[in-house]
């Protein structure tokens, strides 16, 4: 099962991003999954407590939100979103296109507990969520 490897690879990034923040534990982790990326994301839920037990990130719950293939057109410069089984141009049918999103796991956000900042009155803060791909 090749998505135990992924969590694992997942949550080496995890735990780098939670130490440059300081934190204690992440609560929560949203990741963004393709239907062309290769990853079952049944499969990746199973894996993650085997892959996150002793980690900070051992009680973090996994949200995965699942994107659109789009593809743009060669002929008519569309983009439009497109099964992952029919590759054609939404707009004008063609079979001319490039996959320009849908191939890709994005480690979306993550929520931080318990970190601290340096120069800040308070002691702990608790939560912090980072966004955006990392």
């Amino acid at each position: 099962m090749h998505e135990l490897s992924v969590c694992n690879a997942l949550l080496t990034q995890v735990e780098r991003i939670a130490k440059e923040h300081n934190a204690r534990r992440v609560t929560r982790i949203v990741l963004r999954i393709g239907p062309l990326s290769g990853i079952e994301p049944g499969l990746l839920r199973r894996a993650y407590p085997l892959a996150a037990a002793g980690t900070v990130a051992a009680k973090a719950e996994l949200a995965i939100e699942h994107t659109d293939v789009v593809v743009r057109c060669s002929t008519c410069g569309s983009e439009t979103a497109v099964p992952a089984n029919r590759l054609l141009c939404g707009q004008c049918g063609d079979f001319r296109t490039r996959v320009i999103s849908g191939e890709d796991m994005i480690l979306q956000t993550l929520e931080l507990e318990n970190f601290h900042v340096p120069g800040n009155t308070d002691a702990d803060q608790e939560h912090r969520g980072l966004h955006g791909p990392m």
